[in-house]
């Protein structure tokens, strides 16, 4: 096992940096997130969207490879890489572009990658498959048949913490879970399917544990679209009584959702995804995350889908405004180039008054000294910047059709951590891409 993880281990070290708010991940396409916690970082497991290189003009999903990114602030993500791609995987159908919703848990020191594809051969339907690394980012060593007895999709593990037992839950034709053995590859029991959930589609399920309740929640088409739902129960295998709906359904084009629910540094996340980068095409996705809370009673509240996410931003870096927590009067986001998605977003301030407001900037102990901000104009414009309704500095902007970097002194430097508010003043069709403090 350890030679083929040497091996394999190209690949998972070209890692670099991403930084985000929402969607996190901003160098690709990603779906169907498993947020872990391992050794005090965050990591995440999503599938990984792609245009069919054998059909492109196929309207479906298409996923060949699964990659890992962590991050110890939620804000700055490393992508390590792929850590497992389908012709790889002795058992997986060779170019069949099925690598779904993927989970990833840690037990005796040992990471277990779970991802289901397209079996090769005349076994029809999905198969369960188990990849193993010494480290969350690996380089992962993939078995070289998947789970007896498991078909179906989307796996879920949950290591029970009252006993250390294993679970695996999964979709295909019904929702369903069994014991896993001590070695986390074979089934102990025989498949159960759950019951007492609401009619409608159901797939994608995420089960964990917090304060002896087990929470069993899946994406749930009550309608026309999936919202993420949920039940609750005092075993690992339920009964599990449905409490409600998590996330509503997305008010645009994404059908899909897919999620997963974790506590770090004493906060709980959701992480789940839309189709930020691509709006009109709904099997390209992008992975999400923002803040969940519980009621008293464990149940929990609902989640309003954000742009400007979870994490902090430094001042100095920069600040893309698009991922706003508020707009209003007339301002609005485009992408800046819809050929080039992951270039990301502008915002447009089409009359004075358009105003944005971006949450949580920590600009430090040491005092900033200039504004850096990328902005093209129709007009002559000017723009107010104001940090926790201070006035932090303004700028003259001349029109210009190019994009232009405009540096200007600080009037007064705030300290700390503050929310900002960009506002125009004066002049019309103003776009800016980010805007960024530095040091005298």
């Amino acid at each position: 096992m350890i030679r083929k993880i040497v091996i394999l281990s190209v690949t998972a070290m070209m890692a670099y940096a991403v930084s985000a708010q929402n969607p996190i991940i901003r160098n690709m396409y990603s779906a169907d997130p498993t947020a872990r916690v391992f050794n005090g970082r965050m990591y995440v497991y999503p599938s990984h969207d792609i245009v069919s290189p054998v059909e492109p003009e196929k309207k479906w999903f298409s996923m060949e490879d699964y990659h890992v990114f962590s991050s110890d602030n939620l804000t700055d993500w490393t992508d390590h890489g792929a850590i497992v791609t389908q012709n790889e995987v002795p058992w997986v159908k060779k170019n069949s572009y099925a690598m779904w919703a993927p989970d990833c848990v840690e037990k005796n020191g040992c990471y277990y990658f779970y991802f289901p594809a397209a079996p090769s051969g005349e076994r029809r339907g999905f198969g369960v498959g188990v990849a193993i690394a010494l480290r969350p980012e690996g380089p992962f060593s993939p078995m070289c048949q998947p789970i007896e007895g498991l078909h179906g999709i989307d796996p879920c593990v949950l290591i029970d913490p009252k006993d250390g037992k294993a679970y695996i839950y999964w979709a295909g034709m019904g929702m369903w879970m069994a014991r896993l053995k001590d070695n986390m590859m074979e089934l102990d029991t025989r498949p159960e399917q759950v019951k007492t959930l609401p009619d409608g589609f159901k797939e994608g399920p995420f089960v964990f544990e917090r304060q002896g309740k087990y929470y069993y929640t899946f994406p749930w088409v009550r309608d026309t679209t999936e919202t993420l739902a949920y039940a609750m129960g005092d075993s690992p295998m339920g009964p599990f009584e449905f409490k409600g709906v998590i996330m509503e359904e997305s008010p645009t084009k994404c059908w899909t959702n897919h999620h997963s629910i974790v506590e770090y540094q004493k906060q709980w996340y959701l992480f789940y995804h839309h189709n930020d980068y691509s709006p009109e095409f709904d099997k390209l996705r992008s992975v999400r995350c923002d803040s969940l809370f519980f009621n008293p009673d464990g149940t929990i509240r609902p989640v309003v889908p954000t742009l400007r996410g979870v994490g902090i931003t430094s001042a100095r870096n920069r600040i893309e405004i698009d991922r706003y927590h508020h707009i209003s009067h007339g301002a609005y986001i485009k992408l800046m180039d819809e050929s080039k998605p992951f270039e990301g977003w502008a915002t447009v301030f089409p009359k004075k008054g358009a105003s944005v407001d971006y949450s949580r900037v920590d600009f430090g102990t040491e005092a900033v000294g200039e504004m850096v901000i990328r902005v093209k104009s129709n007009s002559k414009a000017g723009i107010m910047v104001r940090a926790n309704g201070a006035l932090v500095t303004s700028v003259n902007i001349p029109k210009s059709s190019t994009w232009t970097n405009l540096k200007v002194s600080v009037k007064h430097a705030p300290k700390g951590v503050n929310d900002i508010n960009v506002t125009l003043t004066k002049g019309e069709m103003v776009e800016i891409d980010y805007i960024a403090f530095d040091t005298d």
